[in-house]
Parts: structure tokens; C-alpha cells; sequence
């Protein structure tokens, strides 16, 4: 049973998405220990809460410094001991020592097409801004492993989705989303969860 955390920064529709999946029997083999935002009020952590998962929240504006906060951060976690950790949408950097303890362990969903969009500066709805300012005819998203860079770890798998006409930020986001996101992430935890997946010389190959 692979058991999973999924860090979430705000609503959650990842994190849904994945319940949703476990629930259909989409993604088997896995259970979800625990759901971490750095926001209180994150909508996750209700999400989290009414599907009677552990939610906790860890905000670096808790704490007297940002090492403060990556020793802390990184405790929790390997006090939860999850065999992977999920950021489905998660807007704090991860520690390098969190990284370090959980390499190749630690996957994220990026709502574009790297190495395209990627990087500092490039995360929720500004992706979809600087997509459609660039005007770009596909845009899509990547599910990665994380590494020390910022979007630079192995990728598991992408997945296109076209520019529409008349598109918006909001709207791209929320097509990003449901023709992308929503079943990438899910599909990735599933293929981990049965061994499908491996990584060689930094690159991710499905059995």
C-alpha cells in the first residue's frame, strides 16, 4: 500500500481529484495519511477533513525564519513517514532537506508544458497569463519528480491542451485543469503505486 501527503497552498481541486480516483478505483493500492497546506483556511484542508483524512497546516509565517520553518516542515514529514509526497498545487518551496530525504519521492504537478513556463515566478493563475501573453497554440500539464531546481526534476508524464479562442487566464486554468491535471496526477500516483515506473539516469521510463 503506497501511503502518500499531498501539500496543498488553496482550493484543492487536485487534491479532489486524487480522492475522487482512490474512491472510483482509479488509483488503487494507495492511502492518503495526511494533508498538509501552508494556509489555514485552504478549502483542502476542509476537503481533507470531510473525506476523514488528518489535515494540519505548517506556515512559514509561523515561524521566526525560513530555515526555522524547512527544519520544522521536514520533522513533520518524516514523522508522517509517507512513501511519497503529492504537491497538488503547493506554493512553498520545498526545503533542500526535505528534498534530499525524499529523493525521487516527492512528485509535483506543474500547470504547463516544461520546460515551457516553468521556474520562478511561473505558478497558478500567472502561468495561464504568461501562456496567453506569449501566444503559444498548446499549452498542457507536466508531473514531475522534484529535485533541488525550481520544475527541473524528471518528468512522469504530460499531457497537451490547446488554446482556444477567446480564452482567458481563468478559462485556460480551468481547461488546464480538467483535460490535463485532474487526470495526469492521478494516473502518476497509480502507475507509483504499482511499480510502473522508473527512474534511470534521471529519466522517468513506464514499465
Amino acid at each position: 500500500m503506497l501511503k502518500i501527503v499531498v501539500c496543498v497552498s488553496g482550493g484543492g481541486t487536485n487534491l479532489q481529484a486524487i480522492m475522487d480516483a482512490i474512491d472510483a478505483g482509479r488509483i488503487t493500492n494507495t492511502e492518503i495519511l495526511a494533508v498538509i497546506s501552508n494556509n489555514a483556511g485552504a478549502k483542502a484542508l476542509e476537503r481533507a477533513r470531510d473525506h476523514g483524512i488528518h489535515s494540519l497546516c505548517i506556515s512559514p509565517k509561523s515561524y521566526p525564519d525560513r530555515e526555522t520553518f524547512n527544519q520544522a516542515f521536514t520533522e513533520q514529514m518524516v514523522e508522517l513517514a509517507p512513501d511519497i509526497v503529492v504537491l497538488a498545487g503547493f506554493l512553498v518551496r520545498i526545503p533542500p532537506q526535505m528534498v534530499h530525504t525524499f529523493s525521487n519521492r516527492i512528485v509535483n504537478i506543474h500547470p504547463s508544458l516544461i520546460p515551457s513556463f516553468c521556474g520562478v515566478g511561473y505558478y497558478g493563475l500567472k502561468v495561464h497569463e504568461k501562456v496567453l501573453e506569449r501566444g503559444v497554440k498548446v499549452t498542457g500539464a507536466t508531473v514531475h519528480f522534484v529535485n533541488e531546481g525550481m520544475d527541473e526534476g524528471p518528468i512522469i508524464a504530460q499531457k497537451p491542451v490547446m488554446i482556444e479562442q477567446g480564452d482567458t487566464p481563468e478559462i485556460l486554468q480551468r481547461r488546464v485543469m480538467e483535460q490535463a491535471e485532474w487526470i495526469l496526477l492521478p494516473q502518476a500516483i497509480d502507475d507509483i503505486a504499482n511499480g510502473r515506473l522508473e527512474i534511470r539516469e534521471g529519466y522517468v521510463y513506464k514499465r
